[in-house]
């Protein structure tokens, strides 16, 4: 459950795991807000996105959302691929709050990816990728029979939901927190 002491601007960390707890992608953000949909993150160009053999430093902005639901997605804005949106299916995201050696905190959010995502470029319908990947980790890793049907079910929702425009996959809704990042980071309010 997110805690309630949070304010436009306080920073987070996103922390993900494979489902044996070996890390996957870590990166920091901003906490911007929430509404019906979840808690939403900033990510303004010059976040750094690492993973185990990979990394990045990325020149455009992104919004993450994170609901009480099996899924995470991002909405990227002038993504040089044209990656629009990118939905990880997941656990349920969780939040804890982290002391460093210094003894200074921050609130980290953590997830287990669970392989499948959909993914919508510009120009191009949304679709469901990584399934080889996501049938050779269930047995690999042993995801329980409801695990699967789980993520197998959020996937097809959330892929139609993607198809059909529902908020907050209808654009409007990721604008407006793309402007408030702005706002906070003194950039142009003006979404792209």
């Amino acid at each position: 459950m997110r805690p309630n002491d949070l304010h436009a601007g306080t920073p987070v960390r996103v922390r993900v795991t494979k489902w044996d707890g070996s890390p996957h992608w870590a990166f920091d953000g901003i906490w911007l807000g929430a509404d019906r949909h979840g808690d939403w993150l900033g990510f303004p160009p010059g976040t750094s996105y690492a993973r185990p053999g990979k990394s990045f430093v990325a020149d455009w902005p992104a919004v993450g959302m994170f609901p009480r639901a099996g899924w995470a997605p991002a909405f990227n804005d002038g993504h040089p691929r044209g990656l629009g949106i990118y939905i990880d299916l997941a656990s349920v995201p969780e939040w804890r709050f982290d002391v460093g050696t210094d003894g200074h905190g921050v609130w980290t959010i953590t997830y287990i990816d669970l392989d499948l995502d959909v993914v919508e470029r510009a120009g191009a319908p949304a679709y469901i990728d990584d399934e080889d990947e996501f049938a050779d980790h269930a047995v690999a890793f042993g995801y329980p029979a409801e695990v699967v049907a789980r993520v197998r079910a959020d996937a097809d929702a959330v892929l139609a939901a993607v198809r059909r425009r529902e908020p907050p996959f209808d654009g409007a809704t990721a604008a407006g927190w793309l402007a408030r990042l702005r706002a906070l980071a003194g950039e142009s309010t003006t979404a792209e």
